[in-house]
Formats: C-alpha cells, structure tokens, sequence
C-alpha cells in the first residue's frame, strides 16, 4: 500500500520554476523579431540595390545601427532557446543533454558577437 500524497510523489521530478520564463522569452523574442525582420528585408533590399558606401551610410544612423544589433541579439537568443527546447526535448542522456545546452549557448552566444562586431567594424570603417 501506498499512503504518499500526490505532492510527495511529485517532489524530485523537475522543477516547474525555469519553464514559464524560456516559453516568455521565446514569445517576447518572437513578437520582437516581427517588426525588426520587416526592417532587416528594408536593409537587405538597400544592400541589393545601392551601392557600397551608400548602405554603409545608411547602417551608420544610429536608428539603424539599433536595430541591426536588436536583429541580431533576438534572433539569435530565439534560436538558442528553440534549439535548447529540441535537444531538451530528444536527449535522452542527461549528461549529453547538458552539455549539448550548454555548447549550444556558447556557440550562437559567439556568433551573435561576431555578427554585432561585424556590424560595428563596417561602420567604424566609416570614418
């Protein structure tokens, strides 16, 4: 016989604290990619049509600058999380799972640096 309550059953099996704020992040992440992706394909379509120095300048208002480093941050902390929430989801390892998590975040961690100096290295060149 069992006489355990179902929060004593319960205890030990995860912890339902972390989850609430990834699921926000993803949405708030995703609601904020929206306008800045309409702003990216205006930037895409000043880098197909203008010349060089022209989009150079055009990345060099502050306003654009801003967004270019938004786009960058959002998209690739979005699809950190939506990555994590795959290998979270079909790991089954626990140790391969962390460290898969971790990899992950330091990998689009460094490629979203890398994206924001090459954006701050064009406009400096600017000058």
């Amino acid at each position: 016989m069992d006489f355990k309550t179902p929060l004593s059953k319960a205890r030990g099996l995860g912890s339902a604290k972390s989850g609430t704020s990834h699921w926000w992040m993803q949405r708030v992440t995703a609601a904020a990619l929206i306008p800045l992706s309409f702003w990216l394909i205006t930037f895409l379509d000043q880098c197909l049509t203008a010349p060089y120095q022209q989009t150079v300048n055009w990345l060099a208002a502050p306003v654009n600058t801003v967004c270019m480093a938004a786009w960058i941050v959002a998209a690739f902390y979005h699809a950190a999380l939506g990555v994590q929430v795959v290998i979270e989801d079909y790991v089954a390892a626990e140790g391969a799972k962390i460290v898969s998590v971790w990899a992950v975040k330091l990998a689009f961690g460094f490629l979203a640096l890398a994206a924001l100096l090459a954006v701050f290295r064009t406009i400096v060149t600017l000058g």
